[in-house]
């Protein structure tokens, strides 16, 4: 039976209410998603408390739905990266179909086995051992890195289809009328979320020079946002840093204390490049790469390479944010870039085949 957008929105929002009775009984599961999760309890509790989308309105929901389509039948294959991504991923596949089937990451099962437990929908059901290769209709919408997605596509039957949300990052962009202060409290709010493992999580910030070379504004930025995530790793300390993340944070810091300059505080660094210097990529965990632009211009050029990758644009002007921002980036003021509308996919870019 062909159900309308009332319906779908009703269920939906009944999916968002179950996320809210979670919350309510964080304190039965926090030590279990800081075990799976690595984060620390205080990062659990930001995440659950700040950046679950538990508020959306009418017309939020309204354009979920519409985004969503139709399938008779969705699958969903969580990630452990972000673990409260799990209510927007079965949201969606809810407004899709009456017929949800959910397989939690194995790592990180805790909030997505309690969120579906709350719900008590029928439509929706755990299948831990799903075998995506065993899928004969409907869709699969996969959560996760490239590569996984790309595995997965592999074992696909031919008449099912795959949407996929890849690996991604957000970018940050200063621009030269910003407040220092108050842009560096912004994006540190951002970092910290989820230790920065998330494809909203910015890894880049932009900094437009002012009009004379007297001072170094990604400097004096660099040293504002080194500050706030000095006071944010006492207030909410990241979780313990992998062994391979130790290892990627060392080559960047060293990369950049070379070549330019590097700000290492006691759980984060910050490397900052002149104008005109090569983008470094940096790891999650953290870790902030500062780069100098005198213009929009020069903006658009260090970006051009890394477009495919951006899911998400902060900024203290969303208006010029908008002129550098790929089409389909999220763009939102700083503070706000893990905290997105539950208003359809946070990863806008198109994953379907």
């Amino acid at each position: 039976m062909e159900r309308s957008v009332e319906t779908r929105i009703a269920e939906v929002r009944a999916v968002a209410l179950a996320a809210r009775a979670v919350v309510d009984r964080r304190d039965e599961l926090t030590a279990a998603i800081v075990e799976s999760t690595g984060l620390s309890a205080a990062g659990v509790e930001l995440a659950l408390t700040r950046h679950l989308e538990l508020d959306a309105s009418d017309a939020e929901l309204r354009r979920l739905v519409a985004q969503a389509g139709d399938a008779s039948r969705v699958a969903v294959i969580l990630s452990a990266n972000v673990f409260v991504g799990a209510l927007r991923a079965v949201a969606i596949a809810r407004a899709a179909s009456a017929d949800v089937v959910v397989r939690p990451s194995r790592r990180d099962p805790t909030f997505a086995r309690a969120l579906v437990e709350a719900a008590s929908d029928p439509a929706i059901r755990l299948d831990e051992g799903l075998d995506v290769a065993r899928v004969e209709e409907g869709e699969i919408h996969v959560y996760g890195h490239d590569a996984t997605i790309a595995d997965i596509r592999a074992r696909l039957r031919p008449n099912v289809r795959l949407v996929g949300h890849g690996s991604g990052m957000g970018v940050a962009w200063i621009t030269r009328g910003a407040d220092l202060a108050v842009s560096a409290r912004g994006l540190a709010e951002d970092v910290v979320a989820f230790d920065q493992r998330g494809c909203l999580s910015p890894r880049i910030a932009l900094v437009e020079e002012g009009t004379t070379r007297t001072s170094s504004r990604a400097d004096a930025f660099a040293e504002a946002l080194h500050g706030e995530l000095e006071r944010f790793g006492i207030e909410i300390p990241r979780g313990p840093l992998p062994a391979e993340e130790r290892a990627a944070s060392d080559r960047y810091v060293a990369t950049m204390t070379y070549a330019c300059r590097a700000l290492v505080g006691t759980q984060h660094a910050i490397g900052i490049a002149p104008p005109g210097a090569p983008m470094v990529p940096c790891p999650a965990y953290r870790h902030v790469h500062v780069a100098a632009c005198t213009t929009e211009d020069d903006a658009l050029a260090l970006l051009e390479p890394l477009a495919r990758s951006i899911v998400a644009f902060g900024s203290d002007d969303e208006a010029s944010a908008r002129r550098l921002a790929p089409k389909w980036a999220r763009v939102s003021a700083l503070g706000r870039m893990q905290r997105p509308r539950l208003d359809g996919p946070v990863d806008l870019r198109g994953g379907a085949a």
